[in-house]
Protein backbone atom coordinates (compact mmCIF):
# COMPACT_ATOMS: atom_id res chain seq x y z
CA UNK A 1 0.00 0.00 0.00
CA UNK A 2 1.11 3.52 -0.83
CA UNK A 3 2.10 5.80 2.05
CA UNK A 4 2.38 9.57 1.82
CA UNK A 5 4.21 12.06 3.99
CA UNK A 6 1.31 13.33 6.07
CA UNK A 7 2.84 16.62 7.20
CA UNK A 8 3.71 17.69 3.66
CA UNK A 9 0.29 16.87 2.25
CA UNK A 10 -1.45 18.58 5.16
CA UNK A 11 0.45 21.83 4.52
CA UNK A 12 -0.40 21.69 0.81
CA UNK A 13 -4.00 20.90 1.63
CA UNK A 14 -4.24 23.88 3.97
CA UNK A 15 -2.87 26.28 1.36
CA UNK A 16 -5.24 25.00 -1.32
CA UNK A 17 -8.20 25.01 1.07
CA UNK A 18 -7.55 28.67 1.93
CA UNK A 19 -7.42 29.58 -1.76
CA UNK A 20 -10.61 27.62 -2.40
CA UNK A 21 -12.50 29.26 0.44
CA UNK A 22 -11.75 32.67 -1.04
CA UNK A 23 -12.44 31.76 -4.63
CA UNK A 24 -15.55 29.58 -4.62
CA UNK A 25 -17.64 32.43 -3.25
CA UNK A 26 -17.19 34.82 -6.14
CA UNK A 27 -18.45 34.58 -9.67
CA UNK A 28 -16.56 35.90 -12.64
CA UNK A 29 -17.50 39.15 -14.30
CA UNK A 30 -16.54 37.71 -17.68
CA UNK A 31 -18.66 35.42 -19.77
CA UNK A 32 -16.38 33.04 -21.70
CA UNK A 33 -17.19 32.07 -25.26
CA UNK A 34 -18.12 28.49 -26.18
CA UNK A 35 -14.64 28.02 -27.60
CA UNK A 36 -13.03 29.29 -24.40
CA UNK A 37 -15.27 26.99 -22.34
CA UNK A 38 -14.30 24.00 -24.46
CA UNK A 39 -10.61 24.85 -24.07
CA UNK A 40 -10.92 25.25 -20.29
CA UNK A 41 -12.86 21.98 -19.99
CA UNK A 42 -10.26 20.11 -22.05
CA UNK A 43 -7.39 21.56 -20.02
CA UNK A 44 -8.81 21.32 -16.50
CA UNK A 45 -11.61 18.75 -16.82
CA UNK A 46 -9.41 15.65 -16.36
CA UNK A 47 -7.70 17.17 -13.32
CA UNK A 48 -11.05 18.14 -11.82
CA UNK A 49 -12.43 14.69 -12.51
CA UNK A 50 -9.44 13.00 -10.86
CA UNK A 51 -10.01 15.15 -7.76
CA UNK A 52 -13.76 14.48 -7.87
CA UNK A 53 -13.17 10.74 -8.05
CA UNK A 54 -10.85 10.99 -5.06
CA UNK A 55 -13.24 13.02 -2.95
CA UNK A 56 -16.23 10.83 -3.79
CA UNK A 57 -14.32 7.59 -3.12
CA UNK A 58 -15.75 7.22 0.39
CA UNK A 59 -19.29 8.13 -0.69
CA UNK A 60 -19.21 11.50 1.06
CA UNK A 61 -18.03 14.86 -0.20
CA UNK A 62 -16.91 17.20 2.56
CA UNK A 63 -16.88 20.99 2.29
CA UNK A 64 -13.14 20.90 2.95
CA UNK A 65 -12.64 18.67 -0.10
CA UNK A 66 -14.58 21.12 -2.25
CA UNK A 67 -12.48 23.98 -0.91
CA UNK A 68 -9.24 22.16 -1.75
CA UNK A 69 -10.52 21.32 -5.24
CA UNK A 70 -11.54 24.93 -5.84
CA UNK A 71 -8.23 26.26 -4.57
CA UNK A 72 -6.29 23.82 -6.71
CA UNK A 73 -8.16 24.71 -9.89
CA UNK A 74 -7.91 28.42 -9.18
CA UNK A 75 -4.15 28.15 -8.57
CA UNK A 76 -3.52 25.98 -11.62
CA UNK A 77 -5.48 28.28 -13.90
CA UNK A 78 -3.97 31.49 -12.53
CA UNK A 79 -7.47 32.44 -11.33
CA UNK A 80 -8.95 32.07 -14.82
CA UNK A 81 -11.42 29.51 -13.48
CA UNK A 82 -14.10 31.16 -11.38
CA UNK A 83 -16.61 29.54 -9.05
CA UNK A 84 -19.15 29.03 -11.84
CA UNK A 85 -16.64 27.30 -14.11
CA UNK A 86 -15.39 25.11 -11.30
CA UNK A 87 -18.99 24.12 -10.53
CA UNK A 88 -19.49 23.30 -14.22
CA UNK A 89 -16.40 21.06 -14.23
CA UNK A 90 -17.52 19.37 -11.01
CA UNK A 91 -21.04 18.77 -12.32
CA UNK A 92 -19.58 17.25 -15.46
CA UNK A 93 -17.30 14.94 -13.46
CA UNK A 94 -20.19 13.84 -11.24
CA UNK A 95 -22.51 13.17 -14.20
CA UNK A 96 -19.80 11.18 -15.97
CA UNK A 97 -19.14 9.08 -12.87
CA UNK A 98 -22.84 8.40 -12.40
CA UNK A 99 -23.36 7.52 -16.06
CA UNK A 100 -20.30 5.30 -16.54
CA UNK A 101 -19.33 4.17 -13.03
CA UNK A 102 -16.50 5.35 -10.79
CA UNK A 103 -14.06 2.58 -11.68
CA UNK A 104 -14.56 3.04 -15.40
CA UNK A 105 -14.09 6.80 -15.12
CA UNK A 106 -11.03 6.39 -12.92
CA UNK A 107 -9.40 4.10 -15.49
CA UNK A 108 -10.22 6.54 -18.32
CA UNK A 109 -9.01 9.61 -16.43
CA UNK A 110 -5.79 7.83 -15.49
CA UNK A 111 -5.26 6.80 -19.12
CA UNK A 112 -5.88 10.39 -20.26
CA UNK A 113 -3.53 11.90 -17.69
CA UNK A 114 -0.81 9.26 -18.17
CA UNK A 115 -0.20 10.61 -21.69
CA UNK A 116 1.47 13.70 -20.18
CA UNK A 117 3.89 13.03 -17.32
CA UNK A 118 3.70 16.58 -15.93
CA UNK A 119 -0.12 16.57 -15.83
CA UNK A 120 -0.06 13.07 -14.37
CA UNK A 121 2.15 14.20 -11.53
CA UNK A 122 0.01 17.30 -10.89
CA UNK A 123 -3.10 15.10 -10.78
CA UNK A 124 -1.46 12.78 -8.29
CA UNK A 125 -0.43 15.63 -5.96
CA UNK A 126 -3.92 17.15 -6.12
CA UNK A 127 -5.58 13.80 -5.44
CA UNK A 128 -3.33 13.38 -2.40
CA UNK A 129 -4.36 16.81 -1.12
CA UNK A 130 -8.03 15.91 -1.60
CA UNK A 131 -7.50 12.65 0.32
CA UNK A 132 -6.22 14.66 3.29
CA UNK A 133 -8.76 17.49 2.95
CA UNK A 134 -11.19 16.37 5.64
CA UNK A 135 -8.50 15.10 8.03
CA UNK A 136 -9.56 11.47 7.63
CA UNK A 137 -8.42 9.07 4.96
CA UNK A 138 -10.95 6.33 4.35
CA UNK A 139 -9.86 2.95 3.05
CA UNK A 140 -11.56 3.78 -0.27
CA UNK A 141 -9.46 6.93 -0.55
CA UNK A 142 -6.28 4.94 0.11
CA UNK A 143 -7.29 2.48 -2.59
CA UNK A 144 -8.02 5.34 -5.00
CA UNK A 145 -4.68 7.06 -4.42
CA UNK A 146 -2.97 3.68 -4.89
CA UNK A 147 -4.82 3.19 -8.18
CA UNK A 148 -3.94 6.67 -9.37
CA UNK A 149 -0.26 6.32 -8.46
CA UNK A 150 0.02 2.87 -10.01
CA UNK A 151 -1.86 3.86 -13.16
CA UNK A 152 0.29 6.95 -13.59
CA UNK A 153 3.54 5.09 -12.90
CA UNK A 154 4.37 7.03 -9.73
CA UNK A 155 6.19 5.05 -7.05
CA UNK A 156 6.36 6.00 -3.38
CA UNK A 157 9.77 7.67 -3.65
CA UNK A 158 8.62 9.83 -6.58
CA UNK A 159 5.39 10.69 -4.74
CA UNK A 160 7.30 11.99 -1.73
CA UNK A 161 9.66 13.92 -4.00
CA UNK A 162 6.73 15.56 -5.84
CA UNK A 163 5.00 16.57 -2.64
CA UNK A 164 8.20 18.03 -1.20
CA UNK A 165 8.88 20.08 -4.36
CA UNK A 166 5.32 21.41 -4.48
CA UNK A 167 5.39 22.28 -0.79
CA UNK A 168 8.67 24.19 -1.24
CA UNK A 169 7.28 26.08 -4.26
CA UNK A 170 4.07 27.00 -2.44
CA UNK A 171 5.90 28.03 0.73
CA UNK A 172 8.12 30.39 -1.26
CA UNK A 173 5.04 32.29 -2.47
CA UNK A 174 4.84 34.32 -5.66
CA UNK A 175 8.12 35.44 -7.16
Amino acid sequence: MFWLSTSTVVRLRDQLRAAGQKGMLSASASDPSKEDLATLEAEYGPLCEAMYLMMSADGEIAREELDVLGGALRNLSGNVLDGDMIERLLDRAKASSEAHGRESRLREVIANLAEDKARAEVAFVLAACIAFADDTIADEENETIDSIAEGLGIDEARADELLDVVEKDMSAGPS
